[in-house]
């Protein structure tokens, strides 16, 4: 049965165009029935309205200047994804903590990429954080990984699928940022795979 996927995201959307391709080729068993991004300049609405995808802008300042909490913002997100009755939520590129507010809606169902490999630099900032621990001779690669979200804590969660990316000498931040993007690509679609087969 084809997989219904809601992918939350707030930027460019390239892993969310990754997961397009593999539907439109057939080699993932899925529809992406709603695309979510809390950033109205994201690149990824484009890409999802350009594969007829609906889309849907949610925003945390107006929570905010409401004196609203994230709890709050979390548990309106949760009805707004529910809504579109999902078999996964893929935060591809979702640059937000999610709260219980939210997960619990969802468990075990909330699937997280991360340019990491498992129990390595977690945060916003783990392709620089990788790097900087390269120059200092600390590590010889770093990678990607596919989880799943069962609670708050950031960027941890049963591991779906890794992948490693070499460093070397002569990167710049900017060439191994583009090989783990390359390979962020290619280990969703593989882990979203191996999930979906896991249900049938």
């Amino acid at each position: 049965m084809t997989a219904r996927l809601v992918v939350l995201i707030s930027g460019n959307g390239s892993n969310l165009q990754a997961i397009l391709d593999a539907i439109r080729l057939r080699v993932l068993d899925a529809q992406v029935v709603l695309v979510v991004s809390n950033r109205q300049a994201a690149y990824g609405l484009v890409r999802a309205a350009q594969a007829g995808v609906p889309t849907r802008y949610h925003p945390l300042k107006p929570y905010r200047d409401a004196g609203r909490s994230r709890t709050e913002y979390d548990a309106d997100l949760a009805q707004i994804v529910a809504a579109a009755k999902p078999d996964w939520v893929v935060l591809a590129g979702w640059m937000h903590i999610l709260s219980d507010a939210f997960l619990r809606h969802f468990p075990y169902r909330v699937v997280n990429l991360h340019p990491a490999l498992p129990g390595q630099f977690p945060g916003a900032h783990a392709i620089e954080e990788a790097f900087a621990a390269f120059r200092r001779g600390e590590i010889k690669q770093t990678g990607v990984m596919v989880h799943l979200v069962p609670d708050e804590q950031v960027d941890r969660g049963p591991v779906i699928l890794s992948a490693e990316v070499p460093i070397y000498a002569s990167d710049t931040l900017e060439t191994l940022t583009q090989r783990i993007h390359q390979t962020e690509h290619k280990t969703l679609v593989q882990a979203l795979q191996r999930l979906i087969a896991g249900d049938e």
